[in-house]
């Protein structure tokens, strides 16, 4: 299906800080390209709410931003658990990974891993925001 026929549902944004979790939505909601927005101070929290759902394709997260430092689960582990979804589940919903550093191993693992489509900076900027979605 192309990708301006698409018309996306859901966005997670996964990230221990609040701070980050508001600027981060407010730039997705200016974007005006979602119909729902859900937050997850917590990488746990997220997967619970995933594999809640899995088997219910409506609510299939059309992408997820995933902040990459988060305490007790990161982003890297949390790409652990994703591997294991269903493949119907991963072809829906696109990962993309958040970092407020330049640290290059941390961009070797987003490169090296087949199920996240992009890493971006934080804070998120429109512009790039909507292309990337153009994209996909």
């Amino acid at each position: 299906m192309p990708s301006n026929a698409y018309n996306p549902n859901l966005l997670i944004i996964i990230d221990d800080s609040s701070v980050d979790l508001k600027i981060n939505s407010r730039i997705v909601s200016l974007a005006n390209l979602f119909k729902q927005i859900s937050c997850f101070i917590s990488a746990e929290a997220a997967l619970d709410f995933l594999v809640e759902n899995i088997n219910n394709p409506e609510i299939y997260p059309h992408l997820i931003l995933l902040d990459i430092q988060m305490p007790e689960m990161d982003g890297f582990e949390f790409m652990e658990r994703y591997e294991r979804f269903p493949q119907r589940f991963k072809e829906q919903s696109h990962v993309v990974m958040l970092s407020s550093t330049d640290d290059l191993g941390d961009m070797t693992r987003v490169e090296s891993n087949r199920n996240v489509i992009k890493l971006l900076k934080k804070p998120l900027r429109i512009e790039e925001f909507k292309e990337l979605l153009s994209r996909i």
